[in-house]
């Protein structure tokens, strides 16, 4: 058996070694292995029969019933992604796509990675559905450093210098809804089977469930006062990863839902240090072996559930009336470009009303 990715074992073996980068968007165990008798293969390829697309994160792409069957490096409209994706198999034969969001290296800062290319090459395999995982500050006591939680909603505290969507630089406007950030048929699931796994694992890991991340755009972390400022607008955890991410999956029509790791208090604590990276480190240990455990327990009933529809079904049509009128003349660039993540309205002969 080829695994995926090398046990999170060696990453840990020296702390000297690891980049000191912000846990809003450190994901330590995100340097995928290639088989080396393996080259990424070149896409403009049909769908891969993957319906489940993981993006980052700790503690999972070291699982040991993950085999690797081929890496992929599809090239998009709007370029490549952060990492070559890493086509699995579990031991059923299910198929699970994996792209590492900072880079096999962890070398791409937050306001530059190519979300767009990552949510626009998972579709191309085949990808429906995308979990995310991502470690997070905390900004509520209760949620303490190594619980898990599944956000409901989103603060968007980026500066604007991130792609936010794909019609970008196009002749076509769209107005994507927005209302619920997360895929909450995906969530209302997630939030069972990830319960019932964290309860099997017997380390006392709660889950918070119904909670606002804000995303800030960082690489720094916050001041003391930005941080109880979040507290007041209602944040419970903070991260720099999530968006543009939802953004994008929702004009791309796949759901997204994310689990979030805390792995600190942010800066809020009056009678607390501010969070230093050295401190993630220390935690994100704690946590690798309960992502592992979730990933390994959910990942094949995630792959039926999607099979069978239901948690797809917010997402599929859902752009059809975010799009405006099109003009007649609308460039044979942007409709091709376009039509690489919505072909149903972009593909040949297809003009929105």
């Amino acid at each position: 058996m080829i695994h995926c990715y090398e046990p999170a074992r060696k990453l840990f073996q020296s702390t000297e070694r690891l980049p000191l980068h912000s846990h809003r968007y450190f994901q330590i165990l995100s340097t995928p292995v290639i088989n080396r008798h393996s080259t990424p293969t070149p896409t403009g390829m049909a769908s891969r029969d993957v319906l489940i697309g993981v993006i980052g994160g700790t503690g999972l792409y070291h699982l040991d019933n993950l085999t690797l069957i081929e890496t992929v490096n599809p090239e998009t409209p709007w370029g490549s992604p952060s990492s070559p994706i890493a086509i699995c198999s579990l031991k059923s034969g299910t198929k699970v796509a994996f792209v590492a969001r900072h880079g096999r290296h962890h070398n791409i800062s937050p306001s530059v990675v190519p979300s767009r290319a990552n949510i626009a090459a998972l579709k191309s395999l085949g990808v429906r559905a995308i979990l995310a995982f991502s470690s997070v500050g905390s900004l509520r006591e209760e949620i303490v450093p190594g619980h898990f939680a599944i956000p409901t909603q989103i603060i968007d505290r980026t500066k604007g210098i991130r792609p936010a969507s794909f019609f970008e630089g196009t002749g076509v406007v769209a107005h994507a809804t927005f209302g619920e950030p997360f895929s909450i048929k995906l969530v209302r699931w997630l939030e069972v089977e990830v319960e019932k796994a964290l309860k099997a694992h017997g380390n006392g890991v709660v889950l918070h469930k119904d909670r606002c991340i804000i995303c800030m755009e960082g690489p720094q972390f916050s001041t003391r006062a930005e941080s109880m400022m979040y507290r007041g607008w209602g944040g419970d955890l903070i991260n720099m990863s999530v968006l543009p991410e939802a953004k994008l999956a929702r004009e791309a029509e796949v759901s997204y839902a994310l689990i979030a790791t805390a792995t600190d208090y942010d800066s809020w604590r009056p009678h607390s240090e501010v969070v230093t990276a050295t401190q993630v480190i220390q935690t994100l240990r704690a946590n690798a072996d309960t992502a592992k455990f979730v990933a390994a327990s959910i990942l094949e009933d995630l792959h039926i559930a999607a099979l069978q529809g239901d948690i797809l079904s917010e997402e599929k049509g859902s752009m059809k009336y975010s799009i405006m009128p099109r003009d007649a003349q609308e460039s044979e660039e942007d409709t091709k470009k376009l039509a690489f993540i919505l072909p149903e309205y972009f593909g040949p002969n297809e003009l929105a009303n």
